[in-house]
């Protein structure tokens, strides 16, 4: 549904853009003709088989744009309603548990943060480094979660000396090996329940923990609330 909104937008407003100028319209063939036959050779008038060419050309072009007009206030019909369906559809979302994509952990105030990994393997360790916008280390947590699927957690916070930190964004990497040491593939996400649902000219963003997200940053969007 996301996608097929983005492409109707797109092509609603390609349909809107300024016409080209360097495309003749139905007023300036109008005008040629006109001029054509005001200035003709009147021991030479213009060829009857000509002059009906080129008024059907006329007529086509006329049924042409006409077709466009048509069309293009079809688009914007649908745009319209893609739209409201979109945010109505959105709208019932409030209260349901959210997986959205990223490392990126922002910092406002807030009380702690959910944030998780995927495991495409059972791991025999599972590093976990969140660093500051400066890329320097605040706090590493170790093995909490060494089985395939989904590992959930929340962070306070709070730095290695469990002082809190700034406000501001964090990154978080998680690195799992096996016991050999080879290292398995690993995928990162936020989590959190839908608190509202927003709409700016910038499109419709989901509220999680006072934090706005992106509709197409969501991975998954889940039935249950999550317990806090």
């Amino acid at each position: 549904m996301i996608d097929n909104l983005s492409s109707t937008m797109s092509t609603a407003q390609r349909m809107a853009a300024p016409k080209d100028k360097s495309v003749l319209g139905k007023d300036d063939f109008f005008k040629m003709l006109l001029t054509q036959l005001k200035n003709q050779d009147p021991t030479s008038p213009l060829d009857g088989t000509e002059f009906a060419a080129q008024m059907a050309q006329f007529t086509s072009l006329e049924q042409l744009r006409n077709m466009n007009d048509t069309l293009e206030a079809s688009m914007n019909a649908n745009l319209q309603l893609a739209q409201s369906v979109n945010n109505t559809m959105t709208a019932t979302l409030i209260g349901k548990e959210v997986k959205i994509g990223g490392n990126t952990l922002k910092y406002e105030g807030q009380e702690k943060i959910g944030f998780g990994y995927k495991l495409a393997a059972d791991a025999h360790t599972v590093t976990i480094n969140i660093y500051d916008s400066n890329n320097k280390l605040v706090k590493t947590i170790e093995t909490p979660s060494t089985q395939m699927g989904d590992t959930k957690l929340y962070w306070d916070f709070t730095d290695n000396a469990n002082n809190k930190v700034p406000k501001g964004e964090y990154r978080f990497e998680v690195e799992a090996k096996m016991s050999n040491e080879d290292k398995i593939a690993v995928s990162l996400f936020k989590y959190g329940t839908i608190d509202a649902i927003r709409f700016n000219e910038l499109g419709t963003h989901i509220v999680v923990g006072n934090i706005e997200y992106s509709l197409s940053d969501v991975l998954e969007i889940i039935n249950s609330k999550i317990n806090r």
